[in-house]
């Protein structure tokens, strides 16, 4: 039995479910891979990213933060109107400045993953919901999370989105207590 929201949903649905979402990642690169997809989410559904995550991989170069970080407007535009990714602009120009900034983070505190962790103090906050009704959009730790990723120059960071990054980023373990898929990870 999956979490409400993947039992039934299709094959990659579950597979992200089962094999990904809630898995700490502690790689910089994963990180801010999950930074860009979940702020492409904005207003859209994870299925319409989860599709497009291949696309994504393509158009920002295997998610290498320096590459992203050194791409040209020729070359977001060349994303923004060649690609199977979501096509607004003010998305796709924010990955570039995204990786910008998380390579300043890098510079300054040794890692992404260090940086983004210690919001919740290096270890995944495990919660326990009964029912997917009381799985939070957001809370204290992921509004104080968007406004330090907002004012070290992070886009498309709002409380939600950070709440969905840590979701899926393993910070937080939101699958039901009735999921049994779980403890597979």
């Amino acid at each position: 039995m999956r979490c409400s929201w993947a039992e039934n949903a299709d094959a990659a649905m579950q597979a992200y479910h089962d094999t990904e979402w809630g898995v700490p990642h502690h790689d910089d690169r994963a990180l801010f891979e999950l930074i860009t997809l979940e702020g492409a989410q904005a207003g859209l559904s994870w299925r319409t990213v989860l599709t497009r995550r291949e696309a994504y991989r393509t158009a920002y170069h295997g998610f290498d933060i320096a590459r992203v970080a050194a791409m040209s407007d020729a070359e977001l535009t060349a994303v923004l109107t060649g690609s199977a990714v979501i096509r607004h602009r003010l998305k796709v120009w924010s990955v570039r400045e995204n990786a910008r900034v998380a390579l300043a983070v890098i510079e300054e505190h040794g890692s992404l993953d260090g940086w983004l962790w210690s919001f919740v103090d290096g270890q995944p906050i495990v919660n326990h919901w009964p029912e997917s009704s009381q799985v939070p959009a957001t809370t204290e730790i992921s509004d104080h999370m968007s406004k330090v990723l907002r004012k070290q120059g992070f886009r498309f960071v709002g409380s939600t989105i950070c709440y969905a990054l840590m979701q899926a980023s393993g910070m937080v373990d939101d699958h039901l207590v009735t999921c049994t898929v779980k403890g597979s990870h």
